[in-house]
């Protein structure tokens, strides 16, 4: 089997620091993606169901401050990231269509569990306000105490929640 080589990860790190100090020249804003699936969700119900989009509260406020919610920086951020990974992979030869999984398990078994642990942490997300990369990685590059205690919350809790799926990738 062959190895793949992969980033050194301090240099990797390094770089990720340089693209949140990019993100603050450019945008004036840290880095954060939880926000895009929510502009795009509200663009999508307007378009879908405009007179739904008026009455609910919910889509009223958002849009009263966000009216064009498809132009929102977030959504230029993540289709950045989409782009770049797609273009990171085809660099290193690594673009292929494939499960990264334990042995043990099924393809359908790790896919309904990426898709939980995706939703979880998306809704964890709204509920505290933000997500890794903006609640944490922006938070604490701010100095802010709410940076430090959300990833700590976040490491905290993929440590202790490891124990029970680590049969997923053992």
């Amino acid at each position: 089997m062959k190895q793949m080589k992969y980033m050194n990860p301090y240099l990797g790190g390094v770089l990720l620091g340089l693209v949140l100090v990019a993100a603050f020249w450019v945008s004036g804003r840290g880095l954060g993606a939880s926000g895009a699936p929510k502009s795009a969700i509200v663009a999508a119900v307007k378009t879908v169901a405009p007179a739904h989009a008026e009455n609910a509260s919910f889509y009223k406020e958002y849009l009263a401050t966000h009216p064009k919610p498809l132009k929102e920086w977030l959504i230029f951020q993540m289709l950045g990231v989409i782009v770049g990974g797609f273009l990171s992979g085809a660099i290193a030869g690594r673009l292929k269509f494939k499960v990264e999984k334990s042995p043990k398990i099924t393809n359908k078994t790790r896919l309904i569990f990426a898709v939980l642990g995706g939703v979880f942490f998306g809704f964890g997300s709204q509920l505290g306000r933000g997500c890794t990369s903006g609640s944490a990685l922006t938070g604490m590059a701010v100095l802010s105490l709410s940076g430090f205690l959300s990833m700590a919350a976040i490491f905290g809790t993929a440590f202790a929640l490891a124990y029970f799926a680590r049969k997923l990738w053992i």
